[in-house]
């Protein structure tokens, strides 16, 4: 049994509540981890900690410069199941989709798959991308019978250069089965590049059954991490001949001895690391991440999930005996949005807040995504307000 494991005659994965490992006022109701997730205590405390050692900068010893980033790396690599060679960090999503496309050839006869109503970091790079080369963007919707797997593959074809997707839909959560969607472009020859910001540390996610080209995730939602540190993941493939978009000295071969920097090499570190972005060294947020990656391999992804799924079904119960409709019969268990009628957000948003319960509104969804903070009390004051 891991710690925060509670026994429960139907399962014996769900987690107990660990609202006191947060700061969250008990007047408060969070339910918003997919805009921000709080900080875990213990990752402010060694931010702090960092935050003081900065201030002697003596005190950083060489080592810091390298070995927290490959500890960090490594964690990543067991939250998505990669090996950690695969693995570089990065600043942003947007940082990292513009590797991504810096690495991605694409010819005037092809098309770039995108879902309707995408996050715009997983648009802009292939906008751009089209620009350049005359690809096609096709923007795939969904019919009210089909799940946004179906609609994806319905559209993956002899000219599909790209599938740009997440693993749901960060509006609402609708899930789409990147299995699948791998097989159908491998089946083409495509490329995937996927952004999980969304599922990466709260959806389990088997990367070496996926195999994507790319993957990008933003590291201050359900990975619980600082605000400017994002995780990418490069398959084997770009490791020999990959492009990075900038050339820090960090990247290259042998930078771990100082005394050698100014002999110049055209050589790269192995693996993914030729992508890591300047700066990764990130003295302060390396502890607050590493404490916050440990913590979530402690409870355990799946673990996560089954204890989110839950709370997000009561609220699917809660929302229909009130007549609300919910978003999406296929959806993962960390989040769900409920339609809404788009005239009337802006004041029930503003009555929300007022009430400190605080959620996102996405496109005409109402989206909720509790964490392991959350608890039964949480959902009821929410429907007791609407």
């Amino acid at each position: 049994m891991f710690p925060g494991f509670i026994n429960d005659p139907f399962s014996n994965m769900k987690l107990a509540n660990q609202k006191s490992l947060f700061t969250i006022p008990p007047d408060v109701t969070y339910l918003n981890c997919a805009m921000m997730s709080p900080i875990l205590k213990s990752s402010s405390e060694a931010g702090l900690a960092a935050v003081r050692r900065r201030n002697e900068p003596w005190s950083i010893p060489l080592s810091d410069w390298f070995e927290p980033a490959e500890k960090l790396k490594g964690l990543f690599a067991s939250v998505i199941n990669s090996p950690k060679d695969n693995i570089a960090l990065i600043p942003s999503v947007s940082y990292g989709m513009a590797v991504a496309k810096q690495n991605i050839h694409l010819g005037a006869s092809d098309e770039i798959l995108v879902l309707d109503r995408q996050y715009p970091s997983n648009v802009y790079a292939w906008m751009e991308l089209a620009k350049e080369t005359g690809a096609k963007i096709i923007t795939v919707r969904k019919n009210e019978d089909q799940n946004w797997t179906e609609a994806i593959l319905h559209h993956v074809h002899e000219r599909t250069g790209l599938v740009a997707i997440p693993n749901c839909h960060w509006t609402n959560g609708e899930l789409i089965d990147l299995k699948k969607i791998s097989a159908a472009t491998r089946t083409y020859g495509a490329k995937l590049v996927i952004d999980a910001s969304q599922s990466a540390g709260v959806y389990p996610m088997d990367i070496q059954a996926i195999r994507p080209d790319f993957l990008v995730t933003a590291g201050y939602k359900w990975l619980l991490g600082p605000y400017g540190l994002s995780y990418f993941y490069a398959d084997e493939k770009y490791f020999e001949n990959g492009k990075p978009i900038e050339h820090s000295w960090n990247n290259k071969k042998g930078s771990e001895d100082f005394t050698s920097l100014v002999d110049y090499t055209e050589d790269y570190k192995y693996g993914a690391a030729r992508f890591d972005a300047g700066g990764s060294a990130a003295f302060i947020n390396m502890p607050m991440a590493i404490e916050a990656l440990t913590r979530i391999l402690e409870w355990g992804v799946h673990n996560i999930q089954e204890t989110l799924a839950e709370l997000t079904n009561k609220v699917l119960i809660s929302a229909r005996e009130r007549g609300l409709v919910v978003a999406g019969a296929h959806r993962v268990g960390h989040m769900l949005g409920i339609k809404m009628d788009e005239n009337k957000v802006k004041e029930t948003g503003t009555r929300l807040i007022e009430n400190k319960i605080f959620i996102s509104f996405r496109g005409a969804s109402m989206r909720i995504a509790p964490y392991l903070y959350n608890d039964h009390q949480d959902i009821e004051q929410l429907f007791k307000f609407l």
